[in-house]
């Protein structure tokens, strides 16, 4: 088999480049009785509160550190997350930057987008339509594209994660990370490499990565659900998939239900405002869709806030 591109050598050089512009991010031990489970201490990675409310910018300046950019600057796709760290990286590096995003984009995340300087285009219902209309228009003005999660340096950046939480000396035996094209999960597979227990969680409405396992390959799926703006692409990235396959132990599904639920329990037991996205893979306790063993230790990334409001109700 070939091996990956994205390594832990490559991830550790590119958090050296990186690390500078990142914010670190806490890590924090919490009783599962607060969320009504049994399985004891549960550690919470807060990628929320990462610089945009996501852990999306770890990507992005990998992408526009390491490749390089022509003076018409970059475009970006996004759902919101992505487009947001991209107009952040871009404007803190002195980058000109257009993110496309579809309509169903949440207002907030379109209105950090335009208050970082970037040019934001709106358009289509999906993730899809805004990658296709951001592809017409690099091809017409040659701007360097920094794709979501399909893309190495994108996986290199977004692999920091699980370097920090190797590195913060956090304990825990299964990680759970919620999937929506892999750029995330695929970064920290490729970190462990099988050392550690990575499970997925992805919205029953949006199987991208349950679909592309069950056909061997990258499959266009679902692409809906509340997490439809952070998790629904139409399909699963290609270079993570390989990764996926090797150092992703299971896919759990979730229902919409379960995600609201666990939006409300975080903000209810710790005052944290996760969108649903955000909250997705932490529902897989939440909703019994991951049950842990006996004495099994547990960590969740809750990997963004860009929520319109806190009242989950």
């Amino acid at each position: 088999m070939t091996e990956p591109a994205v390594t832990r050598d490559r991830i550790a050089n590119t958090y050296g480049l990186i690390r500078n512009h990142l914010r670190r991010t806490p890590n924090i031990d919490v009783d599962s009785a607060d969320f009504g489970l049994t399985c004891g201490t549960l550690s919470l990675k807060l990628e929320l509160l990462q610089h945009t409310g996501s852990f999306k910018p770890r990507g992005a300046f990998a992408n526009l550190l390491l490749r390089d950019v022509p003076p018409v600057g970059v475009v970006a796709a996004s759902g919101g997350n992505h487009g947001i760290a991209v107009a952040f990286a871009a404007h803190k590096l002195g980058i000109p930057a257009r993110i496309f995003v579809p309509a169903i984009s949440a207002a907030t995340k379109q209105q950090r987008i335009r208050d970082l300087g970037a040019h934001l285009v709106v358009g289509g219902d999906r993730y899809a339509d805004a990658l296709e209309a951001s592809r017409e228009y690099i091809a017409q003005s040659g701007a360097l594209a920094v794709h979501a999660f399909d893309q190495e340096e994108t996986l290199l950046g977004q692999g920091s994660v699980g370097l920090e939480l190797e590195e913060d000396r956090v304990a825990f035996d299964t990680l759970l990370v919620a999937v929506g094209g892999g750029g995330l999960i695929g970064g920290i597979a490729a970190w462990f490499a099988g050392k550690k227990r990575v499970v997925a969680v992805e919205p029953a409405a949006a199987p991208t990565l349950h679909r592309a396992l069950q056909a061997g390959h990258p499959v266009d799926a679902e692409a809906g659900g509340i997490a439809a703006d952070s998790l629904a692409p139409r399909r699963v990235g290609e270079i993570m998939f390989p990764l996926a396959q090797r150092f992703v132990e299971r896919v759990v599904l979730v229902d919409d239900d379960a995600i609201r639920a666990t939006q409300l329990a975080l903000w209810s037991a710790l005052r944290i405002a996760a969108e649903p996205g955000g909250a997705a893979a932490l529902s897989a306790l939440v909703s019994d869709a991951y049950r842990p063993e006996p004495g099994e230790r547990v960590a969740v990334v809750i990997c963004g806030g860009n929520t319109d409001a806190v009242n989950f109700k």
